[in-house]
């Protein structure tokens, strides 16, 4: 699992022995890449979906008025909060019906956040997406940045098919598809890949200073 630097640095080193052309590429364009985490368990997967849809300012602001009335971000301490508490912490309804499905699987014991570190990848993906809100994109991105699973994969991700389109030279953009199928070249680091083309991304777009 990909829980600190040191970590995400051996996984780069595994990656590139798979596919040395590209990891070497990669980091010619975009340097080491940093490890992103967000807090695992049921706290990490409410943050993903309080980003559903809306900006990282947006995102960070309502999370923000969410911790500030409910300290332990828990299922239960949700489970008890009213539609009108939620609301005012600035989520939709939609999102207030996701969080209640979330800790209702929790209580059941069908969300356990051990067992989703020790199954596959895509085991642990139709875990999340079979809970009612919980789509591809949170469950991937759940997966990599608070869980840490060096599989994960969200082809979903606009950013991440745009930097692959990038990378690769690609005519245009793939879809969601097309991207799933181009990651099966890196596992079981397709998670690496993800962050390693995140970075070369990021460095071809910060203009350049004096």
């Amino acid at each position: 699992m990909l829980v600190d630097q040191g970590a995400l640095d051996r996984a780069v080193a595994a990656l590139a022995a798979l596919d040395p052309a590209f990891v070497t590429a990669m980091l010619a364009q975009g340097g080491q890449p940093m490890l992103r985490r967000r807090a695992p368990g049921f706290e990490g997967l409410v943050w993903i979906v309080v980003s559903q849809q809306v900006s990282t300012a947006s995102a960070a602001a309502i999370f923000a008025r969410l911790k500030a009335r409910f300290p332990a971000v828990e299922a239960a301490t949700l489970a008890a909060a009213s539609d009108e508490d939620l609301k005012l912490c600035g989520l939709s309804g939609p999102k207030i019906r996701t969080l209640r499905a979330l800790g209702a699987a929790h209580a059941a014991g069908t969300l356990d956040f051990d067992r989703l570190t020790r199954v596959s990848a895509e085991a642990a993906h139709a875990e999340l997406v079979a809970i009612k809100g919980i789509g591809p994109w949170t469950a991937d991105v759940f997966l990599l940045f608070c869980l840490g699973h060096p599989d994960a994969w969200p082809a979903g991700d606009i950013a991440l098919q745009e930097a692959a389109r990038a990378a690769l030279s690609l005519s245009e953009r793939p879809n969601t598809k097309g991207l799933d199928a181009l990651g099966a070249r890196w596992r079981p680091w397709r998670g690496v890949a993800a962050y390693l083309l995140w970075s070369a991304y990021r460095a071809a777009r910060m203009p350049v200073t004096a």
